[in-house]
C-alpha cells in the first residue's frame, strides 16, 4: 500500500516517526530490561543481571526482516522479538530473560509506551487551540452573524459564542483525554503470574513506576477497558476538531465567505483552477476524523476477549489504537495552524444578515406584534413580509410599513430598531464570558 501518498498525510509526521518500527523494538526492549531490573531489586534474579543485559543489548542490532516473518509464524511482535533478544545474550544471562512474562505482557506495555508521549503532544496542541479560540472569542464576542439550522438563515447570534462553543467542545475532550490511564501490562501466561505467586504483583506494581505507566488493579489481558477508554477518547477529541472544520469549510464558501483558513504558499491551490482557495487543512481534519471514527468501532467491536487470551480480538486492536493516536494528532496539527491564523471578515457577515432584506428578524417582529394583533395575526404577517422582501429584494422593515396593521402600531423607528440583528443577539455574550471563566478554570 502506498502509504506515504494515501495514510501518511493524515497523521503527525513527527509521530510517525516515533512511532515506527525501530520505536516498537525500542519499547519492548525497555520493558523487557526493566522487568530484569525490578526482580533483580526484588531477589529473584543475582545482582548486577539486568545492568548486563542492557550492555549487551545496548547496541544490538535486531533483523527486523526476520522479526516481520516471526509474527506471521507466531502471532505477534514479542515472539521473535523475545528468540532474538535471548540469542544476543550471553548464556549466563539467557535464562534471567524474560522471567515470568507472556507476549502479551511485552507488546501491550510497549504500545502503552509509544503512546504515552503522543498524549503528551496532543494535550499541548490542544491546550495551543484554547489559547487561539479564546483570542478569537475576545475579539468577537460582539460580532454578529447569521445563526444557521438546517443549513437555513435561522437568527443572528455572534461569531465569538460560535468560537465559544468549539472551544468548550476541545477543551472538555482534552481534559478526558488527560484523565486516561495507560497502564502497564503484566500477568504472565494467564493472568496470574504463574510460579511467583505475591510476588507477581509487587513486579508489576514496580514496573509501573519504573516505565512511568499506571499500575493496574489487575493485569487487563482480556480486560480491554484502557484500549476501549483511549479509544473512544481519541474519538472524541478527533470528533470536536471535525466540527471546527466542518463549520469552518462550510463558512469559507465563495458565496458564504465569512472566513477563510490561513494563506500559506501552495495551500489550497487546485490542479486546474487557479482561482482555488480550498479548505484544505479543514478537508485533512475531517479525512482523520473518518478514519478516527473507523478505528474506534474495531476497538469497540473487540472489547469482549474470550477466556484468557484474545483471539484475533487483541490483535485487531494494535493498528487502529495506533493510528488512531497518530490521526488525532495529525488533525490536531492542522487544526492549530487553523485556529491560529483563521482569517474572519465581519463585514462579509453584516453582508449576509442582509441578505434576507432583514427577513432574519421576523420572529422579534412577530413577537413585538403579539401583543395588539395575536399570536397567530402576527406570525402570519412576519413571515408574508419575509417573504415579500426576499422575492422583491426590498428592505424588511419598508414592506412591513406597506401593512395597515403594523403601520397603525409602530412608528419607523420602532421597526427599524426590532429589525437590527445586533440588536438581537440573545445570551451569546454572556455565553462568551460563561465559556472562558469555563476554559480558564483548572
Amino acid at each position: 500500500m502506498p502509504s506515504a501518498f494515501l495514510k501518511h498525510p493524515f497523521m503527525s509526521q513527527h509521530g510517525l516517526c516515533a512511532c515506527d518500527d525501530s520505536a516498537m523494538l525500542q519499547a519492548m526492549l525497555a520493558f523487557e530490561l526493566t522487568l530484569a531490573r525490578v526482580q533483580e531489586e526484588s531477589g529473584a534474579i543475582p545482582p548486577g543481571v539486568s545492568q548486563k543485559m542492557r550492555e549487551a543489548l545496548a547496541n544490538a542490532t535486531f533483523d527486523m526482516d526476520e522479526l516481520a516473518a516471526g509474527i506471521a509464524s507466531g502471532g505477534n511482535a514479542a515472539i521473535p522479538f523475545v528468540k532474538q533478544g535471548r540469542k544476543r545474550l550471553s548464556d549466563d544471562l539467557k535464562r534471567y530473560w524474560h522471567v515470568g512474562a507472556t507476549s502479551q505482557d511485552v507488546v501491550d506495555s510497549a504500545i502503552m509506551l509509544l503512546l504515552k508521549p503522543r498524549l503528551a503532544a496532543m494535550d499541548t496542541l490542544l491546550l495551543r487551540c484554547r489559547a487561539a479560540a479564546l483570542a478569537l472569542m475576545e475579539a468577537h464576542a460582539k460580532t454578529p452573524m447569521v445563526g444557521r439550522t438546517l443549513m437555513q438563515q435561522a437568527l443572528p447570534m455572534t461569531f465569538g459564542v460560535k468560537v465559544a462553543h468549539w472551544a468548550v467542545g476541545l477543551e472538555r475532550s482534552r481534559r478526558r483525554l488527560g484523565a486516561i490511564e495507560l497502564p502497564v501490562q503484566f500477568g504472565g501466561a494467564v493472568g496470574v503470574h504463574s510460579g511467583w505467586d505475591a510476588q507477581g504483583l509487587g513486579w508489576m506494581d514496580a514496573l509501573a513506576t519504573h516505565l512511568g505507566l499506571a499500575a493496574p488493579t489487575l493485569s487487563w489481558h482480556t480486560d480491554r477497558y484502557p484500549v476501549h477508554a483511549l479509544g473512544t477518547a481519541l474519538d472524541a477529541v478527533v470528533g470536536a476538531a471535525e466540527k471546527v472544520a466542518l463549520d469552518v469549510s462550510l463558512l469559507t464558501q465563495t458565496e458564504v465567505g465569512e472566513v477563510a483558513e490561513p494563506s500559506a504558499p501552495g495551500m489550497g491551490e487546485s490542479s486546474s483552477m487557479p482561482h482555488k482557495r480550498n479548505p484544505v487543512r479543514s478537508a485533512l481534519i475531517r479525512g482523520a476524523a473518518r478514519q478516527v471514527h473507523g478505528h474506534a468501532s474495531v476497538l469497540l467491536n473487540a472489547a469482549a476477549h474470550p477466556l484468557e487470551r484474545g483471539l484475533g480480538e487483541w490483535h485487531a486492536e494494535w493498528a487502529p489504537l495506533i493510528e488512531s493516536a497518530l490521526l488525532t494528532e495529525g488533525a490536531l496539527e492542522q487544526l492549530v495552524v487553523l485556529l491560529e491564523g483563521l482569517e474572519v471578515y465581519p463585514e462579509r457577515m453584516q453582508r449576509n444578515l442582509r441578505a434576507t432584506g432583514g427577513g432574519i428578524m421576523a420572529e422579534p417582529v412577530a413577537k413585538l406584534l403579539t401583543a395588539c394583533l395575536g399570536p397567530e395575526r402576527a406570525k402570519a404577517l412576519s413571515a408574508e413580509a419575509a417573504e415579500t422582501s426576499r422575492l422583491q429584494a426590498r428592505p424588511y422593515a419598508e414592506v412591513l410599513l406597506e401593512y395597515p396593521d403594523v403601520n397603525r402600531q409602530l412608528t419607523p423607528e420602532e421597526l427599524s430598531r426590532v429589525c437590527d440583528p445586533a440588536l438581537y443577539l440573545g445570551s451569546s455574550e454572556e455565553q462568551v464570558i460563561r465559556a472562558k471563566n469555563w476554559l480558564l478554570k483548572l
